[in-house]
């Protein structure tokens, strides 16, 4: 039997630089942990900021710890209802992204980049990575059973790091196209 890994739905969200952090929430402010997250260090904030596209606006949770840069991650439909461009790209893949404004308790900030469709990715460690057989950046092929929505997610890339813990991520689009899958296998 080939081995599993949880495959996790990732709604839309907002990392933030403390640059920004401090313009939306008030100079040296600091996010407060709502609920720790799969991937260690990384948690769901108190904190919401309103991200405003072209045909409206979304209060959308923001993701810590604070980041270099600023980015907002939304699945495809989320982009299309609010009227902004997002490419899929890796978290952290910026460059070359339309931006959007961000609106806080204390202030404004214009994006000029980062508005994205997270590209499918799992998470492994070193050791996971050796036992799947795959290597940082390689892409693979997932195959996640539900009941009437089986299928196999392609142009799912790995990620490799001792900072990471095994799990897939997927948007909302993703897991609903689906039916809310909670375990995957890689297949090549």
């Amino acid at each position: 039997m080939m081995e599993e890994f949880i495959v996790e739905t990732s709604a839309r969200h907002v990392h933030l630089s403390q640059a920004d952090l401090d313009t939306l929430f008030g100079e040296g402010y600091q996010l407060t942990v709502k609920k720790y997250l799969s991937q260690p260090g990384q948690f769901a904030c108190n904190e919401k900021v309103t991200v405003v596209g072209s045909r409206g606006e979304k209060a959308m949770s923001v993701i810590g710890p604070v980041r270099k840069a600023s980015q907002v991650e939304v699945a495809m439909t989320d982009a299309r209802a609010l009227g902004l461009n997002a490419t899929i790209r890796e978290s952290g893949d910026i460059e070359g992204t339309e931006g959007c404004v961000l609106k806080g308790p204390k202030g404004e900030v214009t994006l000029t980049k980062g508005v994205i469709a997270a590209k499918r990715h799992v998470h492994m460690t070193p050791d996971d990575a050796k036992r799947f057989n795959v290597a940082n950046g390689e892409i693979v092929n997932v195959k996640v059973e539900t009941e009437g929505r089986s299928l196999i997610f392609g142009d799912t890339v790995v990620r490799v790091s001792d900072n990471y813990a095994l799990a897939m991520h997927i948007d909302t689009d993703e897991s609903n196209a689906a039916g809310g899958p909670k375990k995957g296998t890689i297949v090549k």
